[in-house]
Formats: structure tokens, C-alpha cells, sequence
């Protein structure tokens, strides 16, 4: 937030957000193999030198932003913010949806559809991979109306039908269920960095911190949550599992509708936190 002005917020939210896709599509092309060819011991000692390789670039490269920091104000503030609480949790209702694709692609192939465990997991690689790009059109999207709230929206009607498609078409041929997996999970990823960026905005100037740590927060309930939510009913139905998913960008989107665009904070859009040479 103290490095780029307003315009050009949602764009590198999303590219940051890129992260995250990145490594599941690394972890999902690698890990199968690193689990054939070594075991579990092998899996579990390349994601920790990964982590390690992740601090020492954190450590050699990441520097505070030039913006000149403001006066602290009261960081409890989110936590009694009626918009952050709805921002949190329509947000997080968006993640039922996520991690029923991309957290259950794989076995859900691999179990239901007897499809292998490589492939299925390739399949997820590549979901990722196109997430990366979802991200980033968002972002550039956002600034491009000025607005945060109304593409997350959007792409929660569309993550709903989307996922909706995928409940109907668990027993159909693979030619027409993965192409619906692969939207499905694009748009579920696509969302995250604009409501990180709705969160600061809307706390304003000193709160930023709190805000987007407690809007994680939130968002991590429904982390914990899904997983074995969607396991239980998956046990029975597929389809109803896939189903009930559906609903939860629906809801996401209800709570979404009650909170108004957040005001610019910080500089105004015009101007740029970084000197011209430096960008």
C-alpha cells in the first residue's frame, strides 16, 4: 500500500498475490513425482528448503516502502468496522469454493473418475498456472474501473455458476468435466488480491496492518473449515459436495452488496509514491 499509488493498487496486489498460485503449481507438478521417487521424506525436505530459500530472499530483498509512515491510530478499529467484518467473511465465503476445486481436484479425479494421480495433478498445475493470469487481469481490471468491490462480485456470480456446472457434470465425460474444472478454479482464485486491497482502503491511513491481518483471520476460519466440511459430504455425494460449495460465493456476494466502495486513501490517484526514476 505505501508503494504504489491508488491507479495502480489492484494491479500489483494481484501480482503479488501471484505467489500463492505459483507455488501450488510447482508443488503440484513436482510433488507426486519428489513422492515416487523418494517418498514422503524427499516431499517433505523440498518444501522446507523451499520455505528457507523463501526467507533468505525475503531477508535480502524486501525493504520498507518509500511512503512516509503514519501516525499510529487505533488498530482496533477493523475489529469493530461493520464493513470489515462483512468484507471478511463475504470474502471467505468465496473460499468454499476454492478449496473444493483446488483443494479436491485431485483426489476427486483420482478416486470418483479413475483418473491418475499424476495426471489429475497436472491438471492442477495448470489450474494454477491460469490462475496466475486471473490475478493479474483482475488487478489490472480494478484500477482500470476504479473500483475493488464490484469485480470481486462479479466474478462471485460467475464462481457460482462455474462451480454449480461442476456439481452437474461429476459424472460426465472427462472432455467436457475438465474444461469445467479449469474455469471453476481460475475464477476461485481469481479474487484474493482485490479484497486484500478493499480491506486497506476502506481502514484507512495507520490501520492498514490490522485490517488486512484481520481480514486473514477471518478468511482462515473458513480455511480450517472447508476442508473437512466438504470431505464429510464428499464421502456421500460428490455432486452435493460440489453443490453446496457453489453456495458460498452466493452468500459471499449478498454480504459484499452492503459494503460501499472503499474512499481513496493516501495519495490522490494523480500522484505516486515513488519518484518517477525510481519506478
Amino acid at each position: 500500500m505505501g508503494w504504489f499509488p491508488l491507479r495502480e493498487r489492484g494491479l500489483a496486489l494481484g501480482v503479488r498475490q501471484t505467489a500463492i498460485p505459483i507455488g501450488g503449481a510447482a508443488a503440484a507438478a513436482g510433488l507426486p513425482w519428489l513422492a515416487s521417487a523418494g517418498g514422503t521424506r524427499l516431499a517433505f525436505l523440498v518444501l522446507g528448503c523451499s520455505c528457507i530459500g523463501g526467507a533468505i530472499v525475503a531477508l535480502t530483498f524486501i525493504r520498507q516502502s518509500p511512503s512516509p509512515e503514519s501516525e499510529l491510530d487505533d488498530l482496533r478499529q477493523p475489529m469493530r468496522d461493520p464493513r470489515a467484518w462483512l468484507l471478511g467473511l463475504g470474502a471467505g465465503s468465496f473460499l468454499t469454493a476454492q478449496i473444493a476445486i483446488t483443494g479436491f481436484v485431485v483426489l476427486f479425479l483420482h478416486v470418483h473418475r479413475g483418473v491418475s494421480a499424476h495426471a489429475a495433478a497436472l491438471l492442477l498445475a495448470g489450474i494454477n498456472v491460469l490462475g496466475i493470469g486471473a490475478r493479474i487481469a483482475s488487478g489490472r481490471w480494478s484500477d482500470h474501473i476504479h473500483a475493488r468491490l464490484a469485480p470481486i462480485r462479479w466474478i462471485g456470480v460467475c464462481l457460482t455458476f462455474a462451480t454449480a456446472l461442476v456439481a452437474a457434470l461429476v459424472d460426465a465425460p472427462l472432455a467436457i468435466l475438465i474444461p469445467a474444472l479449469v474455469v471453476a478454479g481460475v475464477l476461485s482464485m481469481a479474487w484474493n488480491g482485490l479484497a486484500i486491497v478493499a480491506a486497506a482502503e476502506t481502514a484507512g491511513t495507520g490501520r492498514v496492518g490490522a485490517a488486512i491481518g484481520f481480514q486473514q483471520t477471518l478468511l482462515g476460519i473458513f480455511v480450517a473449515a472447508s476442508p473437512p466440511a466438504f470431505a464429510a459430504v464428499a464421502t456421500g455425494s460428490w455432486r452435493l459436495a460440489f453443490a453446496l460449495a457453489a453456495l458460498g460465493p452466493v452468500v459471499g456476494v449478498l454480504a459484499l452488496r452492503a459494503v460501499p466502495e472503499p474512499r481513496s486513501i493516501g495519495r490522490r490517484p494523480e500522484m505516486s509514491a515513488i519518484p518517477p526514476a525510481a519506478r
